[in-house]
């Protein structure tokens, strides 16, 4: 593929128009037109680097240095369980299955929409997108998504020790949910949290 349908293909499947990018590198929409066409002879190292960016691929591969396939992250999608809480746990996840985009680099079998603020300390906020993967067991301290009672899914903390299991918020306001066999019938770890992606306002 010659360098003008990597480039105009790479915006559209962006979803970017010309003044997208036009307005990200610096320039008119008639110059990343002229880019589009092939023109790149004279565009200036700072403005490769710049447009490379916005297309979210590599300075080589406008150079023709490089297949831009190899310089693309590959995608996979995970399914969304719907909603998790942070803050008391709410009940269960909705059943209406969406599918969201991930870097398949990472090791994610689903993801949720986090609900409340009680793990904004952890830099997560009320509408992040989290994504999970699916493991019963996790070590003390890491962030699980659980499910309490079968029907209530909270994201947390956890802790467990002879006593219970312990989920901690990363908000001081919410004290620990302690939990054990005199006040819930089961605790399911779902998965453990490895990143997340904020909503975009």
């Amino acid at each position: 593929m010659d360098i003008k349908n990597i480039l105009k293909n790479r915006r559209i499947e962006l979803g970017l128009t010309l003044e997208d990018i036009a307005k990200k590198v610096g320039v008119s929409p008639a110059t990343v037109s002229r880019w589009e066409s092939g023109d790149i002879a004279n565009m200036r190292r700072d403005k490769i680097a710049m447009l490379a960016k916005s297309l979210q691929i590599s300075p080589a591969v406008i150079m023709g240095w490089e297949d831009v396939n190899m310089t693309r992250p590959q995608f996979k999608k995970v399914p969304m369980l719907g909603y998790a809480a942070a803050g008391q746990p709410l009940e269960d996840i909705n059943q209406c299955i969406d599918y969201y985009d991930v870097d398949g680099k990472y090791k994610v079998d689903f993801c949720i929409t986090v609900r409340g603020d009680s793990m904004i300390n952890a830099g997560i906020n009320d509408g992040d997108i989290v994504f999970v993967r699916k493991q019963s067991t996790i070590h003390n301290g890491q962030m699980a998504c659980v499910e309490i009672d079968n029907e209530r899914i909270c994201l947390k903390r956890f802790y467990e020790s002879p006593d219970g299991i312990s989920l901690v918020s990363e908000n001081p306001k919410y004290p620990p949910i302690m939990l054990n066999k005199h006040n819930c019938e089961s605790v399911k770890v779902l998965g453990l949290a490895i990143l997340k992606q904020s909503e975009i306002q």
